[in-house]
């Protein structure tokens, strides 16, 4: 197979841009999140000429407002979706130990046996802890990788999570899963493996209409209309999937997050898990990241209306993860000390289940009355194995000539620069040599791009003010180099 950098700018966009609309493509994919770029590397990587289509960036929806976990499914075994779980352990295992390991990392997560937990909670989530090790063990995960869950003392516990309440406490379940540098970065690190098997992946190209051969899209950037041809289409746009597709019925929901300091958690090394009250299968996370932050997450409800372009936490969820967070500290967080918060859109396919906590995390692929693919659900942890279902359909539908997937051994091409810390929270300037890697290798066009999802400067409002002007500056002074 033919070798192409992997690099992604303006100059290679405008010329794959240009050669769009000479050729059919083997595969045409829609969307830029993680489910479309995974497609477009499992279809490039067999061998098919591949075009990839995305309105906004690169990680622009959902992909990017995930608990940037890589989990093997403790919460599906919890509401009984044992398929799922077993799923979700296998694509860990092949994430951790093949695919991506430069970008995951063994996490511990405490669930503390304080009085804020019940007894019920405690057991439940001992066995559901256990379990989830089985599960480990069937996928052939080594313990070095992640190692199996064990009770831990109070004066454990303590050391893990400085911040928990002393009153009531008698030690935890400290259990392990995979914990992503960084959600957004996945997604940009497959997309420019996918261009480097020779896959065109155009950024502000809009898919207007699909059909069963192509689409009509359009240049954001000049309005030039474009009639791209191909002999399969795939659907990976996630909760605007009707929006093409008007059969389809997608229920979002929406999972909040909140942004705090670590000093204000007392700088935890472990995870806190904290059942709601009252509940057995549902959890809040305090999950500490690389660089001074801890995110505490999530919520599940429903998001009903129009999908709003970026969506925004409600401070009814800020407040529940704020409660549900204190239940087991010595010092409560406060409102004020939110430092940011974030809301990203789960694409569920509307079962009519009650509520869209109850609903499956199966991923659905399926041919659509038009003829091309629709894929959607499913997690962030396992686009892999959706990509692979997908690029199967589309296959045999099209009758492309291809072999069967190989992106389960397929390595993700390395970052060539190392992200200084203070790019990831904002307390320091972003580099000049991120900001120019990330304009000219991942794609970036705008100061958004690399504050919001090259870097995760944006996830704090302030901070992303603060550095915007400067950050805009250095972009447009790279882009005219390029142009």
């Amino acid at each position: 197979m033919t070798s192409h950098s992997p690099d992604l700018n303006v100059a290679r966009r405008d010329a794959e841009l240009r050669r769009t609309g000479d050729e059919t493509v083997d595969v045409l994919v829609i969307g830029g999140g993680i489910t479309g770029v995974g497609v477009a590397l499992d279809a490039a990587a067999r061998g098919l000429s591949v075009t990839l289509l995305e309105a906004e960036d690169l990680a622009f929806g959902t992909s990017r407002f995930s608990s940037k976990l890589v989990h093997g499914g403790l919460r599906y075994l919890a509401t009984g979706d044992v398929a799922t779980a077993k799923e979700s352990a296998v694509e860990r295992h092949l994430l951790m130990t093949r695919i991506a390991p430069h970008l995951i990392r063994p996490l511990g997560q405490l669930l503390p046996f304080t009085t804020g937990v019940t007894a019920r909670q405690r057991a439940a989530g001992t066995v559901g802890m256990a379990m989830g090790d089985l599960l480990r063990i069937r996928a052939r995960t080594p313990s070095r990788f992640l190692p199996p869950p064990r009770l831990v003392s109070a004066r454990t516990a303590q050391r893990l999570v400085p911040s928990l309440s002393r009153a009531g406490l008698r030690g935890g379940m400290l259990s392990y899963d995979g914990q992503l540098v960084d959600d957004a970065r996945l997604v940009v690190t497959v997309a420019r493996t996918a261009a480097s098997h020779g896959a065109r992946i155009l950024t502000r190209v809009r898919a207007l209409e699909l059909r069963r051969d192509g689409a009509i899209a359009q240049d954001v950037l000049t309005d030039e209309r474009l009639d791209i041809r191909a002999r399969a289409v795939v659907n990976a746009t996630g909760v605007w999937a009707g929006s093409l597709d008007e059969s389809i019925t997608v229920r979002p929901s929406r999972g909040t997050h909140i942004v705090l300091d670590a000093a204000d958690l007392r700088d935890p090394s472990a995870a806190l898990t904290i059942p709601h009250e009252g509940s057995i299968s549902r959890y809040v996370f305090a999950l500490p990241q690389q660089h001074g932050s801890v995110i505490v997450g999530l919520t599940d409800e429903d998001a009903p209306g129009p999908v709003p372009r970026v969506p925004v936490a409600t401070e009814g969820d800020i407040a529940f993860l704020l409660t549900n967070l204190n239940r087991v500290l010595s010092v409560p967080i406060t409102r004020n000390q939110v430092r940011g918060s974030f809301a990203g859109l789960r694409p569920l396919v509307d079962t009519g289940a009650t509520s869209t906590a109850d609903i499956s995390r199966r991923h659905l692929v399926a041919v659509s009355e038009k003829g091309f693919v629709n894929v959607l659900g499913g997690k962030l942890t396992t686009y892999r194995r959706m990509a692979e279902d997908a690029v199967d359909l589309a296959v045999e539908t099209a009758g492309l000539g291809a072999g069967p997937s190989n992106t389960a051994t397929l390595r993700l091409t390395d970052t060539a620069v190392a992200v200084p810390a203070g790019d990831s929270v904002g307390r320091g300037p972003v580099s000049r040599a991120t900001i120019e890697f990330a304009v000219r290798a991942e794609g970036a066009m705008t100061a958004d791009d690399v504050l919001d999802r090259r870097t995760r400067v944006g996830l704090v409002d302030a901070d992303r003010e603060r550095q915007r002007t400067a950050v805009e500056s250095t972009v447009a002074e790279i882009l005219a180099a390029l142009s």
